[in-house]
């Protein structure tokens, strides 16, 4: 997909290469794991591959073959076949675990969410006692809050398909139409308007609501504030969405003096130029990352400027990709952040999109990224410094408290 730029273009790429530089998630149902307070939410910017990798043909690296690809799209598209299809099939062969086809919808409902934006009602779910899915937060003007859906109530059924026992994630499909709607547009995500019918239940009196989906912003920064002066400001980042590095920059401006404790728990990646603004909220310019792209070395730097020297505490888990691993890395190896938690996930290849004869998407791998110090993090992941699990937030209280940071 040549001649524009969809995304964030790192510093000292090569003129010519005008692609989107993604270093993206792939979450299957329920692969999302440790978020902070073990919520789903609605808008979170999750990537659901188009195909199920195989093995089979692939380029000397192990990474799809991209004149594979693309000969075989336009060798269907001119036969009256499926281009995506034909190209699906190459990189299910290849064994290229995150390269992936998109049809030009599909591909259309990803960007919109790399953009900050969903269709959904607004709700954040997380599981309850007895397998039962309760609604944990209401975004404000939604289509979820304008029908009096409150925190506490517990979400029944969701288009008469019953919530028990069946994962968060799987639920959250359902209400944003990802999960088999017929309310699906071709080729994508559900439209806009569709409806979407949900059965709750509070203070033990039931009720049914058909609402109806909506464009949303995803609210990828959450920022909480310390309750008494000199304490700690946590700043919880889901997904590197288009805007988020300017968001953390804002949150960490505005923070009070004191300790900053960067939750990057859960966080499913997303645009690797939103990674390195956030970098410089706490770098005062200095290397991010290095990564290749087919063989050719590259580099991406923080922006100098007014990066704060507060404390600093990065919270990661097994749910931590790609994009919150390349940040976690970078803090790590300059010695700029204490990371607490435990190993995250260790997806460190990066892809680009290419568009395929009948209008499909092709992302392929086209390399891999390394921390500053060189670490390579595909199938390695960060480890982190102080190790804790549900322990994680109690462990950082007491570390920016022996470093000054508050508590």
């Amino acid at each position: 997909m040549s001649g524009r730029l969809h995304f964030v273009r790192p510093r000292r790429i090569r003129r010519g290469a005008a692609m989107t530089l993604v270093v993206a998630s792939v979450l299957g149902t329920g692969a999302a794991a440790g978020t902070w307070s073990g919520e789903d939410p609605e808008g979170a910017a999750q990537r659901i591959p188009a195909r199920t990798v195989a093995d089979g043909r692939a380029a000397a690296d192990g990474t799809a073959d991209r004149e594979a690809v693309e000969e075989a799209a336009a060798e269907a598209a001119e036969s009256g076949k499926s281009g995506s299809q034909a190209a699906a099939d190459v990189v299910s062969r290849s064994g290229d675990r995150w390269s992936t086809v998109y049809t030009a919808g599909e591909y259309e409902d990803f960007r919109r969410e790399l953009d900050g934006e969903y269709v959904g009602v607004g709700l954040w779910l997380r599981q309850g006692a007895d397998d039962r899915v309760v609604v944990s937060r209401v975004r404000p003007d939604s289509p979820a809050a304008r029908a009096g859906i409150a925190p506490g109530d517990d979400l029944l059924a969701v288009d008469g398909r019953t919530t028990r026992h069946r994962p968060v994630t799987d639920v959250v499909a359902g209400l944003r139409g990802d999960a088999g709607s017929t309310s699906k547009r071709a080729g994508g995500a559900a439209a806009p308007g569709t409806p979407v019918a949900l059965k709750l239940r509070r203070a033990g009196q039931d009720r049914s609501v058909t609402l109806h989906r909506a464009r949303l912003r995803t609210a990828n920064v959450t920022v909480e504030r310390p309750a008494a002066p000199g304490g700690m400001t946590r700043i919880k980042v889901e997904a590197f969405a288009k805007g988020t590095g300017e968001e953390v920059r804002e949150a960490v401006r505005s923070a009070p003096p004191g300790g900053i404790v960067l939750d990057l728990r859960g966080n499913t990646g997303g645009l690797v130029g939103e990674a390195v603004t956030a970098a410089a909220a706490f770098l005062d310019g200095g290397l991010v990352a290095t990564y290749d792209v087919r063989g050719s070395q590259r580099a991406l730097y923080a922006d100098r400027g007014r990066a704060t020297k507060s404390p600093l505490a990065v919270l990661v888990d097994g749910g931590t990709m790609s994009a919150g691993e390349l940040l976690a890395g970078a803090l790590q190896d300059r010695g700029r952040a204490v990371v607490i938690g435990s190993p995250t996930f260790g997806k460190g290849s990066v892809q680009m999109p290419s568009k395929l004869a009948d209008g499909s998407v092709a992302e392929l791998t086209v390399g891999h990224y390394r921390t500053p110090s060189g670490r390579g993090v595909d199938g390695r992941g960060i480890k982190p410094d102080i190790p804790a699990d549900d322990r994680a937030e109690s462990r950082a209280r007491a570390v920016m408290s022996g470093l000054g940071g508050g508590s």
